[in-house]
C-alpha cells in the first residue's frame, strides 16, 4: 500500500461531531470575553480620570451638590436583581429549552427596560450638567459609557428574543443566549463599580 493509500484509510470521519459547544470550548465566548477585556478598560479609564480630578479639586463634587442616591441607588438594585434571571436564562440555553429562553428573555428585557427608564430620571438627579465643570463631564461620560452598554445590550436581547419565538432554532442560537447572558453580567459588575465611583466616593471626603 502506497504512503498516499495509507494515509487515506487513517482519515478520521468528522461528520458526527457537533457544530456548536458552550462556554470556552465555544470561539463565542472568547469573543466576548475579549470584549468585555477591551471594553473593561474603557471603564477603567473613566474611573481613574474620576479619581484623578478629585484629587487635583479642592472642592469635590464643585458646590458641594452631591448627586441624590435615590435613582441611582434603585438601579443598583434592578441590575443586582437582573442577574437572578439573567443566570435562569443561561442554563435554560445551555438545556436548549427553548420555552424557558423564551420567558427568561423576556423578564431579563423588563428588568432592562426599568433601568433604561430610571437612568433618565437619573441624569437629572445629578445636580451637574455635563458642561458645568470636569466633575460633570466625568460623571455624565461615565453614565452615558454604561447606557450605551446596556442600550446594545438590551437590542442583541430583543433580537434574539424575537429569533427565539419566530425561529427556526438552531443550537448555535442557543449559544448566542447563552453569551449574551454572559456579557450582562459584565454590564451589571460595571455599573457596581460607577455606582461606588459616582455616588459613594463624593460622600467619603
Amino acid at each position: 500500500m502506497t504512503p498516499s493509500r495509507a494515509s487515506a484509510g487513517r482519515v478520521l470521519d468528522l461528520s458526527g461531531l457537533a457544530t456548536y459547544a458552550y462556554g470556552n470550548r465555544s470561539l463565542m465566548w472568547w469573543g466576548t470575553l475579549g470584549l468585555i477585556l477591551i471594553e473593561s478598560t474603557v471603564f477603567a479609564l473613566g474611573v481613574v480620570t474620576y479619581l484623578y480630578l478629585r484629587e487635583r479639586t479642592a472642592e469635590w463634587p464643585p458646590h458641594q451638590q452631591l448627586p441624590s442616591l435615590l435613582y441611582g441607588t434603585v438601579n443598583l438594585i434592578i441590575m443586582i436583581l437582573s442577574g437572578i434571571p439573567n443566570q435562569w436564562t443561561k442554563r435554560a440555553a445551555e438545556q436548549e429549552d427553548r420555552r424557558k429562553v423564551q420567558v427568561g428573555l423576556l423578564i431579563c428585557l423588563i428588568f432592562a427596560a426599568a433601568f433604561l427608564v430610571i437612568r433618565g430620571f437619573e441624569f437629572g438627579a445629578l445636580h451637574t450638567a455635563w458642561n458645568d465643570s470636569a466633575y460633570g463631564s466625568i460623571v455624565f461620560a461615565l453614565l452615558l459609557l454604561h447606557t450605551v452598554h446596556l442600550a446594545t445590550d438590551f437590542y442583541d436581547s430583543a433580537v434574539l428574543t424575537v429569533l427565539m419565538i419566530t425561529g427556526p432554532i438552531s443550537g448555535k442560537r442557543f449559544v448566542d443566549v447563552s453569551e449574551n447572558a454572559f456579557y450582562w453580567w459584565f454590564v451589571v459588575a460595571s455599573w457596581v463599580v460607577i455606582y461606588a465611583t459616582v455616588y459613594i466616593v463624593p460622600r467619603l471626603t
